[in-house]
């Protein structure tokens, strides 16, 4: 099932570059581009994405302003922030406002893909290059639990990982690449900060994401 994406951003070339990473990734399609907020809420009312990548900078109605009108007029949709403000705030209030992802624009495609993947699994999704900015102001705020630092399918194979289970293995068992759960292992432990497998175990066993007789 192919998924449906609108692009909304001000600059042209921006469009242009994501449409040609989108395209040369198998199972999604740009049903749409927008130039600011406003025309972004209009074509997703009228087109029902099933995601949308939003630009947070943009003339008129900008990316927050939009997102509080895309939860109104159209829910069904999924937003993922598409900006180069990386300061932790822009990034919270992306999310307090509806937002279920936030992306850099300099990631790579293989980052987009994961992103895409894990918003279109209704997971939340950020960018590995600001998590940890976001987890520090996060903590200087209040503890964190895994399900905000982390997404599902990430705490799932963190649990495999602590498990004992083999990247390979645990690609066969989730139906993933092994390239893939590479990139989530190396988020992980990013965000984590945690570089090495015995604690990544205390970090489950502490968490309740494992019991200590698994």
């Amino acid at each position: 099932m192919t998924c449906r994406l609108l692009l909304a951003d001000d600059h042209a070339l921006i469009r242009a570059g994501v449409r040609v990473m989108i395209s040369d990734l198998e199972g999604y399609e740009v049903v749409g581009e927008a130039e600011d907020g406003g025309q972004a809420v209009e074509m997703a009312r009228e087109l029902e994405p099933d995601i949308i990548l939003l630009d947070v900078s943009m003339r008129d109605v900008g990316g927050l302003e939009a997102l509080q009108l895309l939860t109104k007029h159209a829910p069904g949709c999924k937003v993922l922030m598409l900006s180069m403000h990386t300061d932790p705030e822009t990034v919270f209030q992306s999310l307090q406002k509806g937002a279920v992802g936030y992306l850099l624009k300099d990631a790579a495609m293989a980052e987009l893909h994961l992103a895409l993947r894990a918003v279109g699994r209704g997971e939340r999704y950020l960018s590995s290059a600001i998590a940890q900015h976001v987890i520090e102001q996060a903590l200087a705020r209040t503890p964190v639990p895994p399900s905000l630092m982390l997404t599902q399918r990430q705490i799932e194979i963190l649990r495999l990982i602590s498990r004992g289970a083999s990247t390979r293995a645990i690609a066969n068992g989730l139906g993933l690449s092994v390239k893939t759960v590479e990139a989530h292992r190396s988020q992980i432990m990013k965000r984590l900060e945690i570089h090495d497998v015995p604690g990544l175990v205390l970090y489950a066993v502490r968490e309740g994401i494992i019991s200590p007789d698994d």
